[in-house]
């Protein structure tokens, strides 16, 4: 058996392609935050992660320059080695003092921080509770680890409860959620989950890649919850609000330690280069010098939550920046996604297994930088085509 074969037999890319409704991997000539070029034409941006428009921040680009012209393009080693700048301990420093923790540890990505804090975490006797909509990092963390992996419906507090009366008396135990899950753009219910995990003495870590910096004031969901007291690990990215790449986990200075000599993807990858380090740095300082930025895309999603329910657009339970067109079927989402696109509008189309069967959707997501004329054509393009293609 040639090991290459399932390569060979995969066509689903090459079919779509063919067709013109290969929806990824599409190679933008310009982005200058709010609006995109691709092929000489100019579209709306309603796919990014870029909440607070921090990527074209004056403050942010001049930072990530300086870091460069100082220290170069790369540390060219791990945390452990030679790829620890004083820069990297100044951004942890603030980090924690941001979400209200003792320590935090930087990372070189979102995904390497979950696949190191959760597989560092759990042993062979532990078990790990994941939301069955938790993001794929969690999941691949969870099966890094030796221990055992257990799962609950989403936002099931009933299901949940279950899971944890089942888990024995002497194994440690780990529940890790999404704060504000990112197809869906729903919350974890955290003050509930924070009683179960008192209840049953499990220790709580939260995902916050897609929460901070938009709730909270700005210091993320769980902040939002008035329970960062309550919440033991708290994670996020720099590449959303952050305007950068990389990532991070707070928490005691003593859980924090061990996971610093554990985590594989820390010590085994490359740190980030200064200038990802510098724009992440100088992305929270704008966070706190201009909170209105927060404020400002959250009062954008409610507007565009409410549009789109009154044209008769299922999204859902979102109630963040993350709005889903919930369509349930790959074809029609394929389509619906060409067509937008066609007509001066970016967003995501996502389908199974990023989404059940059933819930295929596009992905929308908002900006603080959004122009209230940007979204007036977003929304009189959605109406339109949404009544061409029968989906409204």
């Amino acid at each position: 058996m040639d090991l290459f074969e399932k390569c060979r037999n995969y066509t689903d890319a090459r079919e779509a392609i063919a067709r013109g409704i290969y929806p990824y991997f599409i190679p933008l000539n310009e982005t200058e935050g709010t609006e995109v070029v691709y092929q000489g034409q100019r579209l709306i941006m309603c796919g990014s992660n870029n909440y607070l428009g921090l990527t074209t921040h004056p403050k942010v680009r001049e930072a990530a320059v300086e870091a460069t012209k100082r220290y170069g393009t790369s540390c060219t080693g791990s945390r452990f080695l030679n790829g620890t700048l004083v820069m990297h301990e100044q951004l942890e420093k603030e980090l924690a003092e941001w979400v209200g923790k003792e320590a935090t540890l930087v990372f070189s990505t979102g995904m390497q921080t979950n696949l190191g804090t959760v597989s560092a975490l759990i042993g062979r006797d532990d078990v790990v509770i994941l939301d069955k909509e938790d993001h794929a990092s969690i999941v691949d963390g969870a099966r890094l680890g030796y221990g055992k992996i257990e799962r609950y419906r989403h936002n099931d507090l009933d299901h949940l409860e279950k899971v944890l009366q089942s888990i024995p008396e002497t194994a440690g135990a780990l529940l890790v959620v999404d704060g504000l899950f990112s197809m869906e753009g729903d919350l974890a219910p955290i003050p509930e989950l924070v009683k179960l995990t008192k209840k049953y003495g499990v220790r709580f870590m939260v995902d916050d890649a897609h929460g901070m910096g938009v709730l909270g004031g700005g210091h993320g969901t769980v902040a939002h919850f008035n329970a960062t007291a309550d919440v033991d690990l708290i994670m996020s990215t720099f590449s959303k609000s952050f305007a950068s790449l990389g990532g991070f986990i707070a928490g005691d200075e003593m859980t924090i330690d061990y996971i610093k000599h554990n985590a594989r993807s820390l010590i085994f990858s490359a740190s980030i280069p200064p200038a990802n380090a510098a724009a992440a740095l100088a992305a929270l300082h704008v966070m706190r010098d201009e909170p209105e930025r927060g404020t400002r895309v959250c009062e954008i999603a409610a507007r565009m939550r409410r549009e789109y329910k009154a044209m008769g657009f299922n999204i859902g339970k979102s109630e963040t920046p993350v709005i889903p067109i919930i369509i349930g079927d790959d074809e029609r989402t394929f389509l619906f996604w060409k067509t937008l696109f066609s007509n001066g509008v970016f967003v995501n189309p996502v389908v199974c297994p990023a989404v059940s069967q059933g819930h295929q959707l596009l992905r929308t997501s908002y900006m603080a930088t959004h122009t209230d004329a940007q979204m007036d054509f977003v929304l009189e393009t959605f109406q339109r085509v949404g009544k061409e293609l029968g989906i409204i």
